[in-house]
């Protein structure tokens, strides 16, 4: 897939484990998970925003095109 994950690598830089920001974006551990390992098909708006708050990033921090080339 094209769209890559790099939850995994904003949590690690803001030294965040995946329990704490289950609680803080208020979203549950094994949602959270699917998406951190790259298996989601899709993200709402008001998800992503939560991650990006409570992690203090872009969304571009987050998620990246990567395409066919």
């Amino acid at each position: 897939m094209p769209i890559i994950v790099n939850l995994d690598v904003m949590m690690a830089k803001r030294k965040m484990s995946l329990n704490e920001l289950s609680e803080k974006v208020e979203l549950s551990l094994a949602n959270l998970s699917i998406l951190k390992t790259g298996k989601a098909k899709a993200i709402r708006f008001s998800t992503l925003e939560a991650i990006c708050k409570v992690l203090d990033c872009q969304p571009a921090d987050i998620l990246e095109y990567r395409g066919d080339n």
